[in-house]
């Protein structure tokens, strides 16, 4: 009998980079200890100098190899904690499609949260779009229909897709989803983001988007909600996750997510 594969969801943080950072620190530290031999033509100054750079650099770097591994932990759908898993079946509880609905999933992934929304709904069908990019390269189209095929779902499609942008028109889907996506990317607005991705909700369709929404990073949510209300819709609500709901305060600042939040509502 043939054994059934199992849903890889991939983690955030690859076991390259901790990896690397395991061989960044062992080379930096070596570097410290070979100073005085290899600069011994050098001051004394120079060689302090050298030494306590490649020593600081070497102790910055295993520093930031523990924590990737702490957070790894945390988030694996391996681990005893299972972060990733808790956030996805959270967010995912929020969507309701109707009968022959369409959803949306912005940044993707590995097809956690698309899937789930998807075996949530099984009556309407998910659609899941990524970039793909190579910063996250353990993530593919390829890994989403894997993982779909796993699960056993088959109202999900994935394809390329930008959220900067979306290829969609107007009042497409009966809901929009996404998680930890929009804080990535650099030099756009946020509540711009947010504003591009509900132009594709349809009129009465419903919305719940995980971020890290911080002040530093969103902007003045509460004006931005208030906007969304004076524009006709029928509810907008900032579900604060750092609080309990999804993490611990100090869990969201030992992970440096201090400020997710759902920003969640009917068009």
């Amino acid at each position: 009998m043939a054994e059934t594969k199992k849903a890889d969801y991939k983690n955030w943080i690859p076991d390259t980079m901790i990896y690397g950072l395991a061989a960044g620190t062992a080379l930096l530290g070596a570097g410290a200890l070979v100073t005085d031999e290899v600069l011994k033509n050098k001051n004394k100054a120079v060689r302090t100098c050298v030494k306590a750079g490649l020593g600081l650099a070497a102790a910055g770097c295993g520093a930031f190899g523990l924590w990737c591994l702490y957070a790894k932990n945390q988030f694996s759908y391996e681990g005893k904690r299972r972060l990733s898993k808790q956030i996805i079946d959270g967010t995912a509880s929020y969507i309701d499609l109707p009968e022959g609905g369409k959803g949306l999933d912005v940044g993707c992934g590995s097809g956690a949260l698309t899937i789930a929304c998807a075996k949530r709904n099984p009556q309407a069908s998910m659609t899941g779009i990524d970039t793909w990019g190579p910063e996250y390269s353990n993530f593919s189209k390829a890994v989403c229909d894997e993982n779909a095929k796993a699960e056993g779902v088959t109202n999900t499609e994935f394809r390329k897709g930008n959220a900067i942008k979306l290829d969609f028109p107007d009042e497409t889907f009966d809901a929009v989803t996404s998680n930890y996506v929009y804080h990535n990317i650099t030099g756009r607005n946020k509540q711009t983001l947010l504003k591009e991705t509900l132009r594709v909700l349809k009129k009465g369709g419903t919305f719940a988007i995980h971020d890290i929404m911080s002040k530093q990073r969103y902007g003045d949510m509460d004006a931005f909600m208030e906007e969304l209300r004076n524009e006709g819709y029928e509810h907008v609500e900032l579900i604060h996750t750092d609080e309990g709901k999804f993490m611990s305060k100090t869990e969201a600042a030992l992970m440096m997510l201090s400020g997710s939040a759902i920003l969640y509502g009917k068009k």
